[in-house]
């Protein structure tokens, strides 16, 4: 995960065979190094992209070091773990190159991407230590660069479900499992739709680990990070026009103990994350970018904020009505529970307000607004002024006696 706001999580709801087709395969190169070291790395890439593609696992093993036994075992249960996994490309793009004799460390981009749902590629860093022998470089070590999470099928063989508007890919989770995600997600898209008024691609592609360590590890940050919370969205935050290659990860843990209400919102909120993705940038604050994500969520549920703010509530009733919106620090998940959902349920709300008093296409129009500027500073007030005919002062004021009247 790459830029500001590129994870967006939810916790609570309802309250809270290688089937892979051969079209790219190939290294590009990155910056120049020693010429011969970075040709012949590249040369071992390029063949190793090409068995990924070409279902061909003798071809994948032989450029890993013949010595290193144990490396060679993980690699080729990992290629037998994408069996499952419909890739349309996979690339290697070959970065910094140091080499000491007839060894050498590489930082390297994998880039691939999924058939039929990905128009961009997921990018993973990755660091290979390289031994020359020969003279051919062969991967003696393979590992993600810090930061970067493990890849689903370096989980264990991947499982897949496929829906009319997703696809679900598991690793240790039943079949029937992936089946009832992937029927949730086919209600998500529609739903998101109705609501978005913008095209995109109208398809979302779910993870499933097989536990919340698991989770952790696809998202290369501590498991504790995410208890409790259902589901998160990764990728890259848009503005350029490109549709980036999102990824909801459900963590299985907390999304068995949801009901039928709580899964289909949890995964209507990520599903809306991936369309707005290219809506959304460093200028969106988080009260819009979470708070229409439940709105289109709850859009069609029958929920009424008694009962979908219950945190915010007893706030407002406890005379502690918010003085202002959200800030973007609100929604930190290690700062408290309850003022998480505080967070979720007054950026919700604004929302709310906004397509109940100045209409729906206007809280599309005004979200479209703010992600368009491209900075922080004067994006909300220049959006508000411009879309809604109002100012920040004026619509915190309004917003507040919005809670007040759905709350007290």
């Amino acid at each position: 995960m790459t830029g500001r706001g590129s994870r967006t999580a939810r916790g609570r709801a309802a309250g809270c065979a290688l089937a892979l087709l051969l079209l790219s395969a190939c290294t590009v190169p990155g910056a120049p190094g020693d010429g011969s070291a970075d040709r012949g790395i590249r040369r071992t890439l390029d063949r190793r992209a090409a068995a990924v593609l070409g279902h061909d696992e003798s071809g994948y093993l032989s450029v890993v070091d013949p010595r290193a036994k144990g490396l060679r075992t993980a690699q080729r249960a990992e290629f037998r773990n994408l069996a499952a996994v419909p890739l349309s490309s996979w690339e290697y793009r070959v970065g910094d190159v140091e080499r000491q004799g007839s060894t050498a460390t590489a930082r390297v981009e994998l880039r691939y991407r999924i058939t039929g749902y990905d128009s961009a590629p997921v990018a993973a860093g990755r660091t290979l230590k390289l031994v020359e022998r020969d003279g051919r470089w062969y991967i003696d070590d393979d590992s993600p660069d810090g930061g970067t999470g493990q890849q689903l099928w370096q989980q264990g063989p991947v499982r897949t479900a496929r829906g009319k508007h997703s696809l679900v890919l598991g690793v240790g989770g039943s079949g029937s499992l992936l089946r009832q995600v992937a029927a949730v997600a086919d209600r998500a898209v529609p739903a998101v739709d109705a609501a978005w008024h913008r095209k995109w691609a109208g398809r979302v592609v779910v993870l499933v680990p097989a536990s919340l360590d698991s989770m952790g590890a696809l998202l290369g940050s501590p498991a504790a990070t995410y208890r409790g919370i259902a589901a998160v969205t990764t990728g890259e935050a848009g503005g350029a026009g490109a549709a980036p290659a999102d990824r909801v990860i459900v963590n299985p843990e907390a999304y068995a103990l949801l009901g039928s209400l709580g899964r289909q919102v949890v995964i209507t909120h990520e599903t809306t994350h991936v369309a707005t993705r290219t809506a959304t940038s460093t200028a969106t604050p988080l009260w819009l970018s979470e708070g229409f994500a439940d709105w289109v969520a709850y859009r069609d549920t029958g929920s009424t904020p008694r009962e979908t703010a219950p945190e915010l509530q007893r706030a407002v009733r406890g005379g502690r009505l918010p003085a202002a919106l959200p800030t973007d620090a609100d929604f930190g998940f290690s700062d408290g529970a309850d003022r998480l959902a505080r967070a979720y349920e007054g950026g919700w709300l604004a929302c709310r307000m906004i397509a109940g008093q100045w209409g729906e296409q206007k809280l599309t129009d005004f979200y479209r607004a703010v992600g368009a500027d491209g900075q922080r500073d004067g994006a909300v007030e220049k959006a508000m002024n411009d879309v809604l005919g109002t100012d920040p002062a004026a619509f915190t004021a309004r917003w507040r006696d919005y809670l007040r009247a759905q709350l007290d």
